[in-house]
């Protein structure tokens, strides 16, 4: 009996998980610490703008080219042009969603915005995301804003050339939001 009990107590530890009580090695995660601009503000914090850009830019680019898609037919031949009206609509509605699957998170105590198209730099083996709050408000008055600076008509056409086109024009440029490509830790006052 003894060596039955040694053999099992041996293959429950062969069998354990990484990071479980076995290999006493334990991972933890905290929600980002929000300062009050991030928490109160109806405005993007500018730390967090480019990001912000970048999700439109890619919502934007996404709910496009799935309308797109939908008007296309076997016969019709590469990628079918919208009508304005029909991009107009598309573009509001892309703004007009609500933008839950956005949240922030910090990493190497950097707060970045995280969701759809937003893949960038590190990432850590375990992190919270901070979602809801002011933060769906937020991005779609981001979206609104670059409509009113752009408008339709622009946003589409920059659609058209191609994938990567669409963010260069809203974030890229000399006042764009993306000027600062790597973000640096805030200094909390």
């Amino acid at each position: 009996m003894r060596l039955s009990l040694s053999l099992l107590l041996l293959l429950l530890r062969a069998w354990t998980i990484p990071g479980s009580f076995g290999d006493r090695a334990s991972l933890t995660a905290t929600a980002p610490q929000l300062d009050d601009e991030e928490k109160f503000s109806v405005h993007m914090p500018a730390h967090l703008r480019c990001d912000a850009c970048r999700a439109v830019a890619y919502q934007m680019r996404r709910y496009l080219s799935e309308a797109e898609a939908k008007r296309h037919t076997p016969d019709s031949g590469g990628r079918p042009e919208l009508s304005e009206s029909v991009y107009t609509d598309v573009l509001d509605q892309s703004c007009s969603q609500s933008w839950q699957e956005y949240g922030v998170r910090e990493v190497n105590r950097v707060k970045r915005l995280t969701g759809p198209g937003l893949s960038q730099g590190p990432q850590p083996t375990i992190s919270v995301m901070v979602s809801g709050g002011p933060w769906p408000i937020r991005l779609s008055s981001t979206c609104l804003h670059y409509l009113g600076e752009f408008g339709e008509d622009q946003i589409y056409e920059v659609h058209r050339q191609g994938q990567g086109a669409l963010e260069a024009l809203l974030c890229g440029g000399p006042r764009g939001a993306c000027l600062e490509e790597a973000p640096t830790a805030r200094e909390e006052l």
